[in-house]
């Protein structure tokens, strides 16, 4: 399968051609493709002849966001428009990473793709729009949202917390945010075996399990042999500019109508990335495998 890969340099993009391997081939573009050009996408859409677009790329600074809105929205919005676009005159799907912070995180309980979207903040607003740029424009797509990513690529919370970790006397991490953290090596391994079942439609993909950032930093921490006390705080004493979904658990409700199976669940996710992937990777010099 030939997969026209955007955003290729990022936490998903260089998971996604870790995932790939040799048994697809994968036309990989990162700053190189701009997606906010439209005439440029169509043009390289058209010139790859692609099975699937798959659009990795996006503006994921969230407090940046509030700060720079037609960035966000230029990004979030009009690049999946645009990709949108150039997979309609072409008459091939494209799939769109999306994410949890389309929800308002006012739910008691896991969120499925059933739920109606109420983001708050810029950023999710803006992923929204693009979330319905895709689904207004295509017959044929794929929307997948995810939560709390990680992977080897790029910086991320669980490489955050282990060089706090190991640099300060204590941490203190909020304990009222409650989600599923996700390695984006299984969401770019799930995202495959979607796209080779063609079971289109909106996902909700993240790895199994509820949790805080608070529990989530110990876990690393005891994982990775660190003994750095975690203090619990705040949302409100964190002050961030962008407000943050209290809870945005998901419920892959999608994958079990379509008969796939679940996102493993995240403690064994994040134990081989600390323990297995990410030493291989720093070993490696830093480049994807």
């Amino acid at each position: 399968m030939r997969i026209l890969l955007t955003g290729s340099n990022g936490q998903l993009g260089t998971d996604f051609r870790r995932a790939a391997g040799a048994g697809h081939e994968i036309v990989a573009h990162d700053l190189d493709l701009d997606i906010t050009d439209r005439a440029a996408v169509a043009s390289r859409v058209a010139e790859v002849e692609p099975d699937v677009v798959v659009n990795a790329a996006a503006f994921t600074n969230v407090d940046g966001a509030e700060a720079d809105e037609l960035a966000a929205y230029r990004v979030n919005a009009l690049g999946p428009q645009n990709l949108a676009l150039a997979c309609q005159a072409e008459d091939i799907p494209l799939l769109h990473v999306s994410t949890d912070f389309v929800f308002s995180g006012d739910a008691t309980e896991p969120y499925t793709e059933f739920d109606r979207p109420d983001p708050r903040g810029v950023y999710g607003k803006s992923k929204y729009a693009g979330e319905q740029y895709v689904s207004g424009l295509l017959d044929c797509f794929y929307i997948c949202r995810t939560s709390w990513l990680y992977g080897v690529g790029g910086g991320n919370f669980v490489k955050t917390m282990l060089k706090a970790g190991r640099e300060r006397d204590e941490v203190r991490v909020v304990d009222d945010q409650e989600g599923s953290p996700t390695y984006s090596l299984d969401l770019a391994r799930k995202i495959l075996e979607i796209i080779e079942t063609g079971s289109f439609g909106v996902y909700n993909l993240s790895n199994q399990g509820s949790i805080t950032w608070n529990r989530f930093t110990k876990d690393i921490f005891e994982i990775a042999g660190i003994e750095t006390p975690v203090l619990p705080i705040s949302t409100a004493e964190l002050a961030r500019p962008a407000p943050r979904p209290r809870y945005s658990t998901m419920r892959g409700l999608a994958l079990e109508i379509a008969g796939i199976e679940p996102m493993r669940g995240y403690r064994e996710a994040l134990e081989d990335f600390i323990l297995r992937d990410l030493p291989e990777h720093e070993q490696s010099g830093g480049k994807p495998g």
